[in-house]
């Protein structure tokens, strides 16, 4: 290529790049490069292109070849200069700096611009790099070329600033050559200043002379610059500030310095330099106080003088500020190490052998440990007086031995050092070895005479020198006087003296001086500050005792100064600032949670605020620290009481009397416990824990008065404990009491003594209080009371004169009460209930006495009551009801103002008078309010018109009135026991909660209090009420006994003796009592009652045309009787009459909705309709009658027990019937609990499935509700049993086994001993039992215990045919297992057990499958055919259904056979259609598709019945499952894919692992 051709390729490439097309440029290069390799222009073309097509590597090789080829060419430099700073990376960084010093070469010649900016660029890519030197240089050429080209004065002043501005950072690390240019700069600066002075020239001035300050070796300059400022800027504190900054940091503290400092702080009292030069001043003074205080005042400005930290550290170190010198020292290491320069050295020793100095005086072993680390850090460890800190520092950490060997060495390498002795005498005075220590710091003392803490430590040495020392301690007095004139801030010296002049001299004045000053130079000394807080609280200057405290409280930190804390808790205590009080001593204990004082002084401080709760926890953590303590104990018992947790309390007071029984606080702890106890029992009527509670009481407190009979407390507690008891039938009071407090002199004498005895005791006791305080008016209030009760007690004796004695007594008793203190209100109230009492009768007085009480006292209730009640026994109706009233208003709780409005609203005749008495119960138990409400609930249930009124409905059933007014009237007999109405209203409550034995019992009570009086015709109405009560308890003979104790007049005597000769089973006497009846009978109604009963005699005689001549004769009456039509369909029941049983049911139906008995005629229907077969109609019929009855609970328990029995599928409703059943009536909760697990149990609710709600726990709650009833015991075996084969069917474990035996003992027993249930009833309860026990050993296979167990029955009952034949068939199926034919013999020996029991379907059935086993298939039949019959002789479906079943089970094993006219195919079809006719059953819809499927497999019915069992609901799902099976057979032959498919996904949801398997083997086998 010619030279023409390299030109017009350059010239193509030019245009290329120009158009963007690079790539084309680089192809026209590439040519050229081809012909030329060293053509300039080409490289520089390729770098362009390179980089535009961001190739970086390629242009910058590009360009640098170009650079190479013609270095003073412009266009290679200038593309690598682009090419560089577009790529910022740090080598291209350190290129740039090659290419901006070759530009700036290439420029300087030619183009100044240019220069210029890359001599700027250049500037700034070296300061970025930290090369100060080389910016310094820089910008020094630029402005040297601008001085050369005439720039002016402005434009240069801005470069030399700029240049400042540059390199300015961290001029102390820079070089000189730096430095230099720097200052010329600086000087530059200032002196190109137009304006002077001015504030920019003070500013950089001021900025000149801080850098120069970090020169040391520009002193001179600094100086002369300074005072050039100081003299043109008098009023600026700046240069003076960096002067003295920079003598600080060199140390020089000339005459010259001291005048900066002290102009510096008449300038600026706050100045940072100037306060740390005073402070250093200072320091050299001796004034170390005003010192320490100017360099902390001084560091605050200036953190990061170190020498100025160092000097703090050392002044406090000779204040024995050892922490504080540690965390100056800390301080000052910490900006030296933030600093590092060879010059820091020196001050970082110094700095270090301080705070290992502080570390050891400070004592503390942590700082000892710390101090070694220190001490290895310091050049010279092996200097003496650093072997001397060592050594007390193992000292401090109790390592004697070390400490010693250090001691050694010193003594025999440096004896004239003061240290060594010291460290010698402290190891002396450790060890107690008191002489040598002596003589060691006497040796120190030699040496260094004006060293206080040696003359410190001789002082201490005598201080605990021998026992001559201690009685003669002039030597400690004058070696610590001595060592506090020398060091006057050593605490520990003025704390010493202030032990000598407080325990030897016993000047407490001086004493306390002595530790004050103590206290002041160390705040933080404990001992000191305890000390002149308590003397000075002795001294009775409570100022300063507060002071000091407030002090270092106001300075602690949490969990510390608990001395302080402690103390003034205390003190607040004392002036009853308890809140205060309980903040510090939890302060205290976070000091020292372990100080069982503090948490007593707490528990006194919570106790004082009203804190009972917050008392009893502090006390007990103090008895937990401390178990020794009796006043802890003591404490918590009292809060305890307080609190009411009486029987707690009684607990720790026992715990303090095991240990000191003569602790009298704690005998009258016990003593009022006891007292409150038997209170609190007597407002429950728990009248027997009250009489034990008492008589405890009495023991305690005779016990303390035996030791302390001088406190009338204790008199005043025995008289309220005989007092108390006044409310107790005179019958129950029977209380041992101790000799002590009946006079006799035996102690160990216990005399028993009776109500009047214990009122008299009291009030001899009241008396005695008297005699020890005879000015108390409460004791004499308590005394009048108590005879105003022995005056109520005698009453009911009849002793007129002395119940007006007492009277009188108690009402001059009053009186004087009164005449002490009219201010309470409880005196002036006693005073008006005596004054009221019947004997004195002064109502006036009274009426003066209730109004003075709520004069005294608005908030009285008591009083306002009291007054109604005065009211209202005057017949002043209105005011009673105001006064009651405002009683009510006071306190609704308050049960006596209800009783009185209750009284009032029964006067005139209110609605609500009911409601009232009601209302007082709910109040609490009160004689009046029970007896009121009991007598309205009553007579409200004696009104038989009223059962369907709202007010009833309300009042009594939704109220529970019956059962409330038999509980508080149960306990109004408890109390007053001579009331024979009360025992009458108590006995009819019994009555009708059917509680008979009970009612019987008040009853009785009620006749006994009635014979000894002339009111014989209540006697003979009680009489009746008892024989009746006997009869209905079953105790027939005393019933007839009761009877005839009246005269056989009054028909409802005569039917009552009928009726108990016909329970009793005389027959022909009740027939004859009834003709009697008959006779006097008045109404309609009563003969055709009486008709009926002489009916069911006949019936009972089998007379059965009689009796039903006698209920036809009922029914003929002018008014018709339902019960004789009830009578009638019974009758035709039993005797399987369906015509009689229709016509009566007929005639029953006439009168439904009109009459109430809805139960019996629903019941009666229900019945009809079973002895019809038809069980969908028996369920029907109760379902019926329950949605036109929903509020009858009986009708809900008769459909919960008719449901399982009839419509078992409809299990679950009959268990909601049943808990309906218990919501709406408790009376029905035992029947409706039994039936609701039965149907629980027949719609699998188990314990697996749900744990809450299933049979099993349904049955144990009627186990803990009736426990007495076998058929409960029957049922949970029969749950259990079912759980257990749940249990073993999921290879469970069962929760509990081996029960049987333990259920047939449990329903013996109840069987033997209940006597109200017929008795036919419980021998199947019990056979049943039998039977279960044996079956469920024999199904877990257990067979030897089961033959065991019915071998053990039949030794008690031989002639036992069910359990003979359990027997049989369990030897049978032992020897079945065996798998061996069994002998004719044994098979007639089986038909022999079954035949005794003939009538049991299932002994039939199991005979059958005997023969089953052995081949005997017609014999089966046979056995199947018999129990067939027998279950429909029975009426028994459910053994119908059971037979048709097995029989057709038993058939369709048999249809297989290939026969003609195969006769079991017939039977298959005869039963499953003789079974659908009873019930809806599944198992004989899948026998007739089974069947089918046998017979035809592939007909199209085959399929259709096995749809019809899989797809149609209510059939269970193993029963489908079956019939999925036979299906997939089915469909697989006819290869019905998708019907298949159908099927697999119907299995699927229902999880059929069984069909999917089979189809699964199908498919592998095709």
């Amino acid at each position: 290529m010619s030279s023409k051709e390299v030109k017009a390729a350059l010239k193509n490439a030019r245009e290329a790049i120009r158009n963007k097309e690079y790539k084309e440029a680089l192809k026209h290069c590439k040519a050229v490069l081809k012909q030329d390799k060293n053509n300039y222009n080409a490289w520089v073309f390729i770098g362009v292109a390179a980089a535009e097509l961001e190739q970086p590597d390629q242009a910058k090789t590009a360009y640098k070849k170009a650079a190479e080829l013609d270095p003073d060419q412009l266009l290679a430099w200038q593309g690598l200069l682009n090419l560089c700073e577009k790529n910022d990376t740090s080598d291209n960084k350190h290129e740039l700096l090659g290419i901006y010093q070759k530009l700036m070469e290439l420029y300087e010649s030619s183009d100044k611009q240019k220069w210029h900016e890359v001599c700027l660029k250049l500037v700034d890519l070296y300061h970025q790099e930290k090369k100060y030197r080389e910016v310094a240089k820089t910008w020094s050429r630029l402005i040297q070329l601008k001085q050369q080209d005439g720039a002016g004065k402005e434009e240069l002043h801005q470069l030399w600033k700029k240049m400042i501005q540059l390199l300015v950072d961290k001029v102390e690390c820079q070089d000189n050559e730096t430095q230099q240019l720097l200052i010329t700069a600086f000087e530059n600066v200032l002196s190109s200043l137009d304006k002077i002075p001015s504030d920019n020239h003070q500013k950089l001035s001021t900025d000149y002379i801080k850098f120069l300050s970090k020169l040391r070796h520009e002193e001179d300059k600094l100086k002369l610059a300074c005072e050039v400022l100081i003299a043109q800027y008098p009023n600026s504190s700046s240069s003076l500030e960096v002067l003295g900054m920079h003598f600080i940091q060199t140390e020089c503290f000339s005459e010259e310095a001291m005048q900066c400092f002290t102009r510096l702080n008449k300038m600026d009292p706050t100045n940072g330099p100037g306060l740390i030069g005073l402070g250093i001043k200072a320091m050299q003074e001796k004034r170390y106080e005003e010192a320490a205080k100017n360099l902390t005042e001084g560091l605050k400005q200036e953190r990061s003088a170190v020498i100025a930290w160092f000097y703090l550290a050392e002044i406090q170190l000779r204040m024995h500020k050892y922490e504080e010198t540690i965390s100056s020292c800390r301080q000052g290491l910490k900006l030296l190490e933030s600093s590092v320069r060879d010059g820091n050295i020196p001050q970082k020793n110094k700095l270090l052998h301080l705070q290992a100095e502080a570390m050891v005086r400070s004592g503390d072993p942590n700082n000892a440990e710390k101090a070694f680390g220190i001490l290895e850090q310091l050049p010279n460890t092996s200097e003496p007086v650093v072997l001397a800190m060592k050594g007390q520092a193992y000292l401090n950490k109790g390592l004697i031995k070390q400490a010693s060997q250090i001691a050694t060495d010193l003594t025999g390498s440096y004896p004239n050092l003061a240290e060594t002795w010291e460290l010698q005498g402290l190891i002396n005075y450790t060890q107690k070895y008191y002489m040598r220590a002596e003589q060691s710091f006497r040796n120190a003392v030699k040496i260094k005479a004006d060293c206080g803490e040696y003359y410190y430590y001789l002082g201490l040495t005598y201080w605990f020198m021998g026992e001559e020392m201690r009685k003669d301690k002039t030597k400690t007095a004058t070696h610590l006087l001595k060592a506090a004139k020398l060091d006057t801030y050593n605490g520990r010296t003025f704390c010493f003296l202030g032990h000598y002049y407080r325990d030897i001299v016993q000047d407490k004045s001086r004493a306390r001086g002595c530790y004050k000053k103590a206290f002041e130079l160390n705040n933080s000394d404990e001992e000191a500050g305890a000390a002149v807080v308590d003397l000075s609280v002795e001294l009775g200057d409570m100022e300063t005792a507060l002071a000091v405290l407030r002090t270092v409280t106001d300075q602690s930190s949490a969990g510390t100064a608990k001395w302080a804390w402690l103390r003034r808790g205390l003190y607040y205590i004392r002036i009853n600032q308890n809140s205060q009080a309980v903040a510090d001593l939890q302060a205290a204990l976070r000091a020292d949670p372990k100080d069982s004082n503090c948490w007593e002084c707490l528990g006194e401080a919570y106790l004082s605020r009203g804190g009972y709760t917050a008392t009893l926890k502090a006390f007990t953590k103090a008895s937990e620290l401390n178990p020794n303590s009796v006043y802890n104990i003591y404490k918590i018992a009292a809060i305890k009481q307080i609190l009411g947790k009486y029987a707690e309390a009684v607990t720790e007071y026992k715990q303090i009397i095991q240990n000191s029984k003569n602790y009298v606080p704690a005998l009258k702890g016990l003593g009022e416990c006891y007292l409150m106890m038997a209170r609190s029992s007597l407002s429950d009527c728990l009248d027997g824990r009250a009489l034990d509670s008492a008589e405890q009481a009495l023991q305690y407190l005779a016990g303390a008065v035996l030791f302390r009979p001088d406190v009338s407390c204790l008199w005043k507690l025995i008289g309220d404990t005989c007092t108390t008891l006044h409310v107790l039938s005179p019958a129950k009071v029977n209380i041992r009491v101790s000799a002590i407090l009946t006079g006799q002199n035996e102690k160990s004498n216990v005399q028993t003594l009776n109500k009047e005895e214990l009122l008299r005791l009291g009030g001899r006791c009241y008396g005695r209080a008297l005699t020890l305080m005879s000015a108390s008016a409460n004791l004499w209030c308590d005394l009048g009371v108590n005879y105003y009760r022995q005056a109520q007690h005698l009453a009911t004796t009849g002793e007129e004169n002395v119940v007006s004695e007492l009277q009188e007594k108690s009402l001059q008793c009053l009186k004087k009460s009164v005449m002490l203190d009219s201010k309470n209100h409880l005196y002036w109230n006693a005073l008006g209930v005596v004054a009221s009492c019947k004997g004195i009768e002064n109502y006036a007085l009274a009426q003066h006495a209730f109004i003075k009480s709520v004069q005294v006292e608005q908030n009285n209730v008591v009083a306002w009551t009291n007054l109604g009640a005065t009211y209202l026994k005057n017949e002043s109706i209105e005011l009673a009801h105001e006064a009651f009233k405002v009683a009510q208003s006071l306190e609704p709780s308050y049960v006596m103002c209800w009783i009185g409005q209750a009284l009032i609203a029964e006067a005139v005749g209110s609605y609500e008078t009911m409601d009232l008495f009601r209302h007082t119960t709910e109040l609490g138990v009160n004689t009046e309010g029970a007896k009121g409400y009991a007598h309205w609930v009553c007579a409200t249930l004696q009104d038989k018109s009223n059962r369907n009124s709202e007010l009833y409905k309300y009042n009594i059933v939704q109220m529970n009135a019956i059962s409330a007014a038999q509980v508080v009237m149960s306990k109004y007999t408890e109390r007053i026991q001579t009331d024979a109405t009360a025992f009458t209203m108590l006995g009819y409550l019994n009555e009708y909660l059917n509680l008979k034995k009970q009612a019987g019992a008040a009853y009785h009570r009620a006749v006994v209090l009635l014979q000894n009086t002339e009111d014989e015709e209540k006697l003979k109405y009680a009489r009746r009420n008892w024989a009746r009560a006997l009869c209905a308890a079953g105790q027939y003979q005393e019933a007839i006994q009761a009877y005839k104790l009246n005269p056989l007049v009054e028909i409802d005597d005569i039917t009552g003796l009928a009726l108990a000769y016909l329970k009793k089973g005389l027959l022909q006497e009740s027939a004859k009592a009834y003709e009697k009846a008959l006779t006097a009978a008045r109404t309609e109604k009563e003969k055709a009652h009486i008709l009926i009963a002489l009916a069911m005699i006949e019936f009972k005689k089998n007379r059965m045309d009689n009796a039903k001549t006698l209920l036809f004769k009922c029914s003929m009456l002018k008014e018709p009787s339902i019960e004789s039509l009830q009578a009638l369909c019974a009758l035709g029941l039993s005797k399987k009459d369906t015509t009689l049983t229709t016509a009566a049911l007929n005639e029953l139906f006439k009168h439904w909705g009109k009459t109430s008995s809805t139960y019996e005629t629903c019941l009666l229907s229900s019945g009809m309709f079973s002895l019809q077969g038809n069980s969908v109609a028996v369920q029907r019929q109760a379902a019926k009658a329950v949605h036109s009855n929903p509020a009858d609970p009986a009708l809900w328990t008769l459909l919960s027990r008719l449901v399982p029995q009839h419509t078992p599928q409809k299990a679950e409703g009959g268990a909601v019937a049943g808990n309906i059943a218990q919501i709406l009536s408790f009376h029905h909760t035992k029947n409706a609990l039994l039936f609701s697990a039965v149907n629980q149990l027949a719609a699998d609710k188990h314990a697996a499935e749900d744990k809450k709600n299933n049979a099993l726990k349904t049955i144990q709650k009627a186990v803990h509700l009736y426990p007495d009833d076998p058929a409960v015991w029957a049922s949970l075996m029969a749950a259990c049993h079912i759980e257990k084969t749940l249990s073993h069917l999921k290879d469970t474990k069962p929760k509990q086994t081996a029960l049987e035996e333990l259920f047939v003992t449990t329903i013996t027993a109840k069987v033997e001993t209940e006597k109200t249930i017929p008795v036919l009833y419980l021998r199947s309860l019990e056979n049943w039992s039998l039977q279960q026990a044996a079956t469920g050993l024999k199904e877990m296979g257990r067979h030897s215990q089961a033959e065991a167990f019915c071998t053990k029955v039949l030794k008690r009952h031989p002639d036992h045919p069910v359990v003979f034949l359990l027997l049989r068939q369990i030897q049978c199926e032992q020897l079945l297992l065996s798998h061996q034919q069994l002998p004719d013999t044994v098979l007639e020996e089986l038909k022999k057990a079954v035949m005794s029991n003939f009538t049991s379907v299932t002994a039939w059935h199991w005979l059958a499958e005997v023969y089953k086993s052995q081949g005997l298939m017609v014999a089966a039949e046979m056995c199947y055919r018999q129990g067939l019959q027998i279950s429909s002789q029975q009426g028994d479906m459910n053994g119908k259904l059971s037979s048709l079943l097995r029989l057709a089970l038993l058939a369709l094993s048999l249809s297989t056979i290939k026969c003609q006219k195969n006769r079991w195919t017939s039977l298959v079809k005869e039963a499953t259609s003789e079974a659908q006719k009873i019930s809806f059953c599944p198992l004989a819809g899948l026998f007739q598709a089974l069947l089918q499927f046998i017979v035809k497999m592939g007909a199209r019915e085959t399929r259709r019945l096995l749809e019809r069992v899989i797809y149609q609901p209510g059939y269970t799902e193993s029963i489908a499952s079956v019939a999925r099976w036979y299906l997939l057979r089915h469909l697989w032959a006819k290869n019905d894919d998708e019907l298949i498919t159908v099927l697999l996904q119907n299995a699927k949801t229902n999880g059929d692992s069984r069909v999917e398997e089979l189809y699964r083997k199908l498919i592998e086998s095709s």
